[in-house]
């Protein structure tokens, strides 16, 4: 049509446009748009990115005044170029700005990036397309004579802090001596769960994840000896009854066929 820029000129307003949206302060509007536009345009488009990242991330959140907070989320809507279109995946952009861009600053605890990792969690768990209702097992097997079955929404995780504990009055400088294991997990209603692991927990639910066809006395036994436990016996006793509260729990969801 006659009056239309040509592309190369339309291609050096929209990257002047998104560059301005992204940092008004340093980069300057293009030419001959009126301010009052452009400011809702600024408006819009950071005030979605913030009030995304304050809903994902609620704990983190609290741990800023406004003014810092806000100037969180400006440095990663200024700095970090997210590489998906899918606005869900924006808290994932946000982990990897953390993990990747960001320059620590003095007011960042040292947990930050596992604090929201663990925020993230939730919200990567939820969306989750792994396919639960045709996976093949009988709930009701014996978990110890056959091959128990973990669901795949079950992930086992490790922080060096204690991330489930973290709020605006308890930030720990340095982490404990002891490493925080937890597992999260997604049930068939969709509500996603928490459960803090201890050392034997979390051994027991990284050989289910390794699936290696054990049945689960083979593995509580396998556990034993490993941890150079001076009663195998109790290994198993114990280890009969975690399994049966995993089955219930949904982590478990029955045995192989």
């Amino acid at each position: 049509m006659p009056g239309n820029p040509p592309p190369e000129a339309l291609a050096r307003l929209q990257t002047g446009f998104a560059a301005h949206i992204r940092d008004p302060q340093g980069v300057a509007a293009p030419t001959g748009i009126e301010d009052r536009r452009m400011a809702i345009y600024r408006d819009l488009f950071f005030n979605n990115v913030r009030n995304f990242l304050s809903s994902n991330f609620p704990v983190l959140k609290t741990l800023y005044d406004d003014a810092g907070w806000t100037a969180l989320c400006r440095d990663f809507f200024k700095t970090h170029r997210c590489h998906t279109p899918i606005f869900a995946e924006i808290p994932r952009e946000f982990l990897k700005y953390l993990q990747d861009v960001r320059k620590p600053r003095d007011t960042d605890p040292a947990f930050m990036l596992e604090l929201a990792h663990y925020e993230w969690v939730e919200l990567a768990l939820s969306l989750d397309e792994a396919e639960t209702d045709d996976l093949d097992a009988d709930i009701d097997g014996n978990l110890m004579e056959g091959i128990p079955v973990l669901s795949p929404l079950a992930w086992p995780l490790s922080y060096r802090f204690p991330v489930h504990r973290i709020r605006k009055d308890f930030q720990p400088r340095t982490a404990p001596e002891k490493a925080t294991h937890l597992l999260v997990w997604r049930r068939h209603d969709f509500e996603i769960k928490f459960m803090l692991l201890n050392e034997f927990s979390l051994l027991l639910i990284q050989k289910l994840k390794e699936d290696a066809g054990l049945t689960g006395l083979q593995l509580l036994t396998e556990i034993a000896g490993v941890t150079n436990h001076p009663k195998a016996e109790a290994v198993v006793e114990g280890g009969r009854a975690l399994l049966e509260e995993l089955r219930d729990k949904q982590v478990i969801f029955g045995t192989k066929p």
